[in-house]
């Protein structure tokens, strides 16, 4: 509790320490802290704003790191710059009607749930939170820190923004729409001071992406054209068709962003009209190819490809399955993913939903129908389908009676049994 009393005194409100300890409000309660509960603990409105702007910012002044451990911020550049970004603009649907509904201090305290939740959302998918604009949330991908997915990181804070708002617990039920453009920008010199300075945007771009909001309907992300053709086929979108927005010269044509897209493979999303011709790799491609013929001779082998991104691993592995097409062979692929790093077993997981063939829109009883055929192939053990089942999220409430062997197991025998090789446990061949 004691990190938590220095933290407060940072802030000016340490007289609120002896409250915090009472209840045990430790660091790990910190994120989770509502208005309500600060106002229970008599903390008046202007001291709540300040916890949660200091909340907001982080916790790296609630638990002290050590140098090697201390996390690296992004350096915002003051000069200004050409960048190639992504803009996402966010706006609370129906914010004017609450405000008739609503007493000021509680629609604050609504505005104020809202913001943190977009921040929280947007910061796990690398955003930049460039500006709070009332119910307006201005966010940058690729500034200060560009990464090879930027729009795609934009796309799915996006989805992931409007779902975590409509499940906000407040007075009103609310609702989010998103608007999002990528183009090239001049970014990073600073305007205004105090509360309203910001990092300046200049170009089409930020524009564009509040227009594309206002013409989303409630819980929807439109994009722009130029952001769908860096998208390959990574999500499964609606043509809107061609728009005219205000302030923007011509027609253009917008996309509603339905869902992400279960592809096999980020590889095979960004080349569906075929891939170019494999150049300078010959040395390489036959050392696979050398290593495939000892495997086929009985000797198993493991090639390692290792390399920086953009330089042709996926290219090259596909020309590998290209020669080995008229072959004898079974090619299991499983991807990790940045927005899936708290579950270990997500490649795992992704394989046997695609090897299923789960489909977004099936009931969960279609998806054990599924899985039963998928198990059938080969002999699995009840026990082991029960556990399959269960680290597909399939509720155990349905009809089977293998999901309720779940219950004979411990936490610790469960998740032993789920991490044993499959090899020992009679999966079917095509999830191995």
């Amino acid at each position: 509790m004691q990190q938590i009393a220095d933290w407060l005194e940072k802030l000016g409100l340490g007289q609120y320490a002896e409250r915090f300890a009472e209840n045990e409000i430790d660091v790990s309660v910190l994120p989770h802290l509502t208005d309500q509960d600060l106002k229970d603990l008599g903390v008046p409105l202007g001291h709540r704003r300040k916890i949660f702007a200091a909340i907001n910012k982080g916790f790296a002044s609630v638990q002290p790191l050590s140098e090697v451990d201390r996390p690296e911020e992004p350096v915002v550049q003051e000069a200004p710059e050409r960048r190639y970004v992504t803009v996402l603009f966010s706006d609370l649907v129906g914010s004017t009607a609450l405000s008739t509904r609503l007493d000021p201090e509680d629609l604050r305290d609504v505005i104020a749930v809202y913001q943190r939740c977009v921040a929280e959302t947007v910061r796990r998918f690398d955003g930049f939170i460039a500006k709070f604009m009332g119910d307006g949330v201005l966010v940058y991908f690729g500034y200060p820190e560009a990464h090879e997915g930027d729009p795609e990181q934009a796309v799915r804070a996006g989805l992931e923004l409007v779902a975590a708002v409509k499940g906000l617990q407040t007075p009103e039920p609310l609702e989010a729409r998103v608007g999002i453009a990528t183009g090239l920008v001049v970014v990073g010199e600073l305007i205004g001071t105090g509360a309203s300075q910001e990092q300046a945007i200049v170009g089409k771009t930020p524009n564009l992406a509040a227009r594309l909001q206002g013409i989303a309907a409630p819980n929807m992300v439109v994009i722009a054209d130029g952001t769908r053709k860096l998208l390959g086929n990574l999500f499964e979108l609606q043509d809107l068709g061609g728009k005219g927005l205000k302030g923007i010269e011509g027609p253009e044509r917008a996309w509603a962003v339905l869902r992400a897209n279960p592809v096999d493979s980020r590889f095979d999303a960004f080349h569906t009209t075929g891939v170019t011709e494999l150049v300078g790799r010959q040395e390489e491609l036959e050392l696979l190819l050398r290593r495939w013929s000892k495997t086929v001779a009985g000797e198993g082998q493991v090639v390692l490809l290792s390399g920086e991104p953009g330089i042709g691993k996926s290219r090259l592995t596909a020309a590998l399955l290209e020669r080995l097409d008229t072959e004898p062979h079974t090619r299991l692929r499983y991807f990790c993913s940045p927005q899936h790093t708290d579950s270990a077993l997500y490649p795992i997981i992704s394989q046997m939903e695609r090897a299923a063939g789960f489909a977004h829109d099936d009931s969960p009883q279609t998806k054990l129908d599924k899985l039963d055929a998928l198990l059938a192939q080969s002999f699995t053990p009840q026990q082991n389908a029960a556990l399959l089942a269960e680290m597909l999220s399939l509720p155990n409430s349905q009809p089977r009676s293998f999901l309720a062997l779940l219950t004979r197991l411990s936490h610790h025998r469960a998740a032993r049994r789920t991490l044993r090789p499959a090899a020992h446990c009679g999966w079917p061949a095509s999830i191995r």
